[in-house]
């Protein structure tokens, strides 16, 4: 357990891999939605990319080629601890207004799950491609996760 705590246990490493599951993967969207200083998040990034959680992509603004953040498979592996959080959150933890409540959702079936890593509606297992997190502060929807599928170059 020491072992994952000294790569997860840190808040502002949660955030940030919250921030890549919701597709925010740019440094300056995650530092304004964070509210974090850039040396904060410099850090938990680079610390998620040398343990190999993250890694980063191109992408092209326009005019030049700039990089972005994306999780690997092993970053994925982390969203039911994530799940775990959110879940447990909004079971044992006042939410400080009626916009801070997050959900996790099983897209397959369209159901909030009260489990981390299964359905608990259809039993299904959740996957980053089949999970959406509800985040009632951001959108009036769930919102699909990013996948290390989406890393180009084979790097997940």
């Amino acid at each position: 357990m020491a072992r994952g705590l000294d790569i997860l246990g840190d808040p502002w490493s949660m955030l940030v891999l919250r921030e890549v599951f919701f597709g925010n993967t740019r440094f300056h969207a995650m530092k304004l939605r964070l509210g974090v200083a850039d040396s904060v998040l410099t850090k938990r990034l680079a610390g998620l990319m040398e343990h190999g959680l993250l890694t980063k992509q191109d992408y092209d603004d326009g005019g030049r080629t700039r990089q972005e953040y994306v999780l690997t498979s092993r970053g994925e592996d982390a969203l039911p601890v994530l799940n775990a959080v959110i879940i447990w959150a909004e079971k044992h933890l006042e939410a400080p207004t009626d916009q801070a409540h997050m959900f996790v959702i099983h897209s397959s079936c369209g159901l909030r799950t009260s489990s981390a890593d299964t359905c608990t509606e259809c039993g299904e297992v959740l996957t980053a491609a089949n999970t959406s997190w509800h985040s009632l502060g951001r959108t009036e929807h769930p919102i699909e996760l990013s996948t290390a599928a989406h890393v180009r170059g084979g790097a997940a």
